[in-house]
């Protein structure tokens, strides 16, 4: 038997209201907050029972056996974030920060005012949910985006945060909560000329 992942000997287990089944090589989970759908990892083998999903290697040559613990650490994983996702879904917020920086939520799109000569329309992925709220101190706009799976609620805010990531001078941009900033000193000016 291959050697087993220390993240993926623990069993996932299943709350009540959750059903978990595999289908063609997919994974299917599905709550109450919706239904996630992933592909299932090669060299595991998944184990539905009644009250947890046990993850485990398959056999595998020697060559292939730290891969196959990798992976079953991967699905382990995966799972666990399907199963959190569709009973209490996921939350990433985002701070803009400048002077006249701004957004709006219309319909399913965010209308950006970032210093550029034109708004920025971002249409929100199908399954994500935003709300814009007005920030304290230095926070003009706090967005925060919601969803059951965490990739997408990930990649959607990194996405956001690329449309003006925050400078080191200023800290002016788009920025993740609670991220820190390291700034730099500015240009000093010539003395004595």
């Amino acid at each position: 038997m291959a050697t087993e992942s220390r993240i993926g000997r623990r069993p996932v287990p299943i709350p009540k209201g959750v059903r978990v089944e595999i289908k063609e090589g997919r994974i299917l989970v599905e709550g109450p907050r919706g239904r996630l759908e992933k592909p299932l990892p090669p060299m595991v083998e998944v184990e539905i029972g009644p009250e947890a999903v046990r993850v485990r290697p398959r056999e595998v040559r020697k060559k292939l056996q730290r891969k196959a613990k990798a992976f079953q650490g991967l699905t382990r994983a995966l799972i666990n974030n399907m199963v959190i996702g569709v009973t209490q879904g996921f939350t990433r917020s985002l701070d803009i920060i400048g002077l006249g920086y701004r957004a709006e939520l219309k319909g399913d799109e965010i209308v950006f005012h970032l210093g550029y000569s034109h708004p920025i329309n971002f249409k929100l992925p199908p399954g994500i949910k935003a709300k814009v709220e007005k920030g304290s101190g230095d926070v003009q706009v706090r967005v925060v985006l919601e969803g059951i799976d965490k990739e997408l609620v990930g990649e959607t805010a990194a996405r956001i945060r690329r449309l003006r990531p925050p400078e080191p001078y200023k800290g002016k941009g788009i920025r993740y909560t609670g991220e820190q900033i390291i700034r730099k000193a500015g240009k000093a000016g010539k003395a004595g000329k």
